[in-house]
């Protein structure tokens, strides 16, 4: 991957003295030798390393470090691992005295690059540590050089000029690179051939048994998962729910073989970017597959693969498949990464009715999750993430430490699950029959797979179509990124604080916050930040370096590559976005739409105009309790089918197909979970704020 240069290349060996200086004023930027006392991102904290695409590596210092301090200087240590700096950074002016924020505009604080001006946004400014920040307004190129530019327009509370302007250069890093190199490890067999996966064909059968079962009236399946890491402890057994019955033959549950790129940590070991990761091991994957009734046409039925979202598993393919086999197409499903509960879950199928004679049949599941953190319990998504690592006596935990990988979050949890996928398309296109479905072996179509997936499904979804010339077609419904700011501001915010608590040192800094933390990072164009909580700005950077190493598996990093600009071509997709979603909140889903350009792609479902409003209108693709269920659905199946785009209800309003103001993505339409307030107000708060205008060169 080369460097962007184009437009730029003045302004890089420009002088700072082509900024005019105001000599009389007192305000000045700072010019230490660290990143908290000089201008960052900056290049001056990189260093030549011929081994990265960039021609660079992260070098920042790391400072004293201590245990009271150990979870810093881990994380100093990965971002020390990168070709580059975050494509969204967060952006650090340090001063020596107080600005008028109010003159802290796009035309006086900007990154110049081949696009133009990007302004900041989210100010906020410190008076404990003298120090302006804010993100970028809009997302970088990668590995493309960039000028941060801080003008004398910048205004002390006085009313003076800033003393002289400043500048540095700055190279962002590669961030969909990983998982395009684990592409092309899949396509030309290294991957296979690394974990001795000799055979990459399905298996319908654990041993004697076989795992199609055909569709009859009043069978039932049922969920056996493996809560304790104790395989002998009993399975916590519950009914899946199922509404993808109509024009189906059978259910069908099998596996394949996957290469995994990850250790047991849930972390791709890094390397230079210029290096493929290798393949750590190999996995059985589980998936279910929903196969059509009737005569398939000639090839085999058309194949759909779908991702399913954070602490779900493949079952919930019943529930968003619902009318796929009647319109022709079969539906196939694998667990993330660490989900589906212990190895040692099962499935059980059978009938309740008598006058049915279909026995009960029980089988793995391939579940992968594990007990990471040693407290003997496996929880739902327990494998996808780094975690902390528990010492339990008697039955209470006595110690808790942070994991020194905490930093890397779901990024390479959520790389590993899109290979996975991939490694399902292949699967596919290899040629596959399902024995046994209704009496006869059903063939599945080896060509054009598509894709769609809900929330988490979303996010590696975009991750796969952004990075799989095999996969032209998919849906991605309710996606968002980054990952920490899912976090922070919806329904996950709890976890966030699980880890920020048992971090070296802890980031727990009480206020109104939720979750025992306020970050006071303002929305997106909203108000600015002058007196942060004690403790804030500090989080905030732990925040922004989260985004910034979890870049390469977050969705925004992909969303250029499906239309934008294509790595593999152009790519037919249809979003899916609920107003006012408290688990994936708008304002993550608005980072990928405007990353991508791909706004009169998405479909804005208004579930505050429904009887379901104030419910959490995240799940509305699979919960029978959301209005948009059905509507939500058809859309899918239609889109999937013929890649044509309608709007389910037609004239009336709950889908906007496209979005009718994407600024509607600005905001959370709850309140801020910063303030402390509850998650989920009834009916709508109104609409977003607008996008203030760029300001010309």
């Amino acid at each position: 991957m080369r460097l962007h240069y184009p437009l730029v290349a003045a302004l890089l060996a420009a002088p700072l003295l082509t900024l005019p200086a105001h000599a009389a004023a007192g305000l000045t930027v700072r010019a230490g030798t660290t990143p908290e006392t000089a201008l960052f991102p900056s290049d001056r904290f990189t260093a030549a390393d011929s081994r990265q695409l960039t021609g660079r590596r992260v070098n920042l210092p790391l400072p004293a470090c201590t245990a009271a301090t150990s979870s810093v200087c881990d994380g100093v240590r990965l971002l020390n691992t990168l070709d580059g700096f975050d494509t969204q950074p967060r952006v650090t002016v340090p001063l020596t005295g107080t600005p008028d924020i109010r003159t802290v505009t796009p035309a006086t604080v900007y990154v110049q690059g081949p696009d133009g001006r990007v302004g900041l946004q989210q100010l906020v400014w410190d008076p404990a540590s003298k120090t302006l920040a804010g993100t970028t307004r809009d997302q970088l190129r990668e590995a493309t050089a960039y000028r941060l530019v801080v003008t004398t327009g910048v205004l002390d509370s006085t009313g003076r000029h800033l003393g002289a302007g400043a500048a540095t250069t700055f190279t962002t890093r590669t961030s969909s690179t990983t998982l395009d190199q684990l592409r092309r490890a899949l396509d030309d067999g290294s991957a296979y051939s690394q974990t001795g996966i000799s055979s990459r064909a399905p298996s319908f059968r654990q041993g004697s048994t076989s795992t199609v079962f055909p569709v009859v009236q009043g069978e039932t399946i049922v969920r056996g998962d493996q809560v304790q890491a104790d395989p002998s402890k009993p399975l916590v057994s519950s009914m899946v729910q199922s509404s993808a019955l109509a024009g189906v033959a059978c259910y069908a549950f099998g596996s394949f073989q996957s290469p995994q790129f990850v250790t047991a940590d849930a972390v791709i070991p890094p390397v230079p970017s210029r290096q493929t990761p290798a393949a750590q091991g190999k996995a059985t994957v589980g998936f279910a597959l929903v196969v059509p009734a009737g005569q398939p046409p000639a090839g085999g039925w058309p194949v759909a693969v779908y991702g399913p979202g954070f602490t779900r598993s493949y079952f919930d393919v019943f529930l968003t498949a619902d009318a796929n086999a009647a319109a022709g197409i079969a539906t196939l499903s694998v667990d993330p990464l660490g989900h589906g509960f212990g190895p040692a879950s099962t499935i059980s199928v059978g009938s309740p009715n008598a006058t049915i004679p279909v026995p009960t049949t029980t089988f793995l599941s391939y579940g992968r999750g594990s007990d990471r953190d040693g407290n003997g319990v496996i929880h739902e998504s327990e494998g996808v993430q780094p975690t902390d690592h528990k010492t339990v006596v008697g039955g209470n935990v006595v110690k808790d430490e942070p994991s020194t990988n905490a930093l890397v979050g779901n990024r390479d949890g959520l790389i590993q699950t899109t290979v996975d996928n991939m490694a399902a398309v292949r699967l596919v296109e290899s040629g596959v029959t399902v024995p046994g479905c209704s009496g006869q072996a059903v063939p599945l179509a080896k060509t054009n797979v598509s894709y769609y997936g809900l929330s988490f499904g979303g996010i590696y979804g975009t991750m796969l179509l952004g990075t799989d010339p095999h996969v032209r077609r998919g849906l991605l419904n309710v996606p968002g990124g980054p990952i920490a700011d899912i976090a922070r501001t919806g329904g996950f915010r709890n976890l966030l604080a699980d880890q920020l608590r048992v971090s070296h040192p802890n980031l727990l800094n009480g206020g109104p916050g939720r979750d025992g933390f306020t970050e006071d990072i303002p929305q997106p164009f909203g108000a600015p930040v002058t007196s942060p909580r004690p403790g804030a700005f500090l989080l905030q950077d732990y925040l922004a370096k989260a985004n910034w190493l979890e870049r390469s598996g977050s969705p925004e990093t992909f969303a250029p590559l499906l239309r934008l600009r294509p790595r593999y071509g152009a790519k037919e997709v249809l979003f899916q976005t609920a107003f006012g979603d408290n688990t994936v909140p708008n304002p993550t889903a608005g980072n990928i739409y405007r990353a991508g350009k791909l706004f009169d792609r998405v479909t804005y479902y208004r579930n505050d105009l429904t009887p379901s409003s104030g419910m959490n209108p995240h799940g509305f693709l699979e919960d029978p309790r959301l209005a948009g269920r059905q509507n939500g659905q058809l859309q899918l199946t239609t889109f999937l089918r013929t890649g044509t785009t309608i709007d389910p209800d037609g004239p009336l309003p709950v889908f906007e197909v496209p979005i009718a103001d994407p600024d509607q993505t600005q905001c959370l339409h709850y309140p801020d979970p910063q303030t402390g307030a509850a998650a989920f107000p009834p009916g709508a708060s109104g609409d977003c704020g607008h996008r203030p205008a760029d300001a010309a060169p």
